[in-house]
């Protein structure tokens, strides 16, 4: 019994040392070395100021930027809070939600159909891209409030269009966070 119950201790302390510190150790190394920015977050830092990361969405809600998809992490975009709402299609607190998203983006720009990426929320209520087709809708609001032109925005959209990965996988998307910064650094706005 007292030789098992010593196995059983040892077992348990090289186990620990070896899972619980020297492993993730090791990893967090690797990773240091071999993706540094990946491994840290993909941290935006314009300027040497922090302002968001490139794989967490955030809100902006003023007409000159391009605007996120809703988000049900949280009070919105709150990583410690991520998920959906896991409100079902037919839940009134839902469609009315989307309704009223939809009612304010179609006056917003009257002739164009609302993207559906614009009026739901993503699985994990962080997504910080947005569908080509959500930024196509969002340009006349965006050319208007800094005064450029919509061909110019296309262009630069363009430039922010990252397509399926391994090219079948997922769909073509838009940073979000990266389109508003690259227009705030080649258009800004006067204050």
């Amino acid at each position: 019994m007292k030789k098992n119950l010593m196995i059983s201790i040892w077992m348990t302390l090289v186990t620990t040392l070896i899972f619980g510190l020297l492993y993730p150790l090791a990893v967090t190394g690797i990773a240091q070395v071999t993706m540094s920015s990946r491994a840290n977050g993909q941290l935006l830092t314009p300027n040497g100021k922090l302002v968001g990361s490139a794989i967490i969405g955030q809100p902006f809600s003023q007409p000159q930027y391009f605007h996120s998809r809703p988000s049900a992490a949280g009070n919105g975009y709150d990583p410690t809070a991520s998920g959906g709402s896991n409100l079902g299609p037919t839940n009134k607190t839902l469609t009315d939600r989307v309704n009223g998203d939809v009612a304010k983006l179609q006056a917003e720009n009257p002739n164009a159909p609302v993207p559906v990426d614009l009026v739901t929320t993503s699985g994990s209520g962080l997504d910080p891209h947005i569908s080509p087709a959500a930024a196509e809708f969002q340009i006349p609001r965006v050319a208007h409030a800094r005064g450029i032109s919509e061909t110019d925005l296309r262009t630069i959209i363009a430039k922010h269009t990252k397509g399926r990965d391994l090219g079948f996988l997922g769909e073509p998307r838009v940073n979000v966070l990266e389109l508003n910064l690259e227009l705030d650094a080649t258009h800004p706005i006067a204050h």
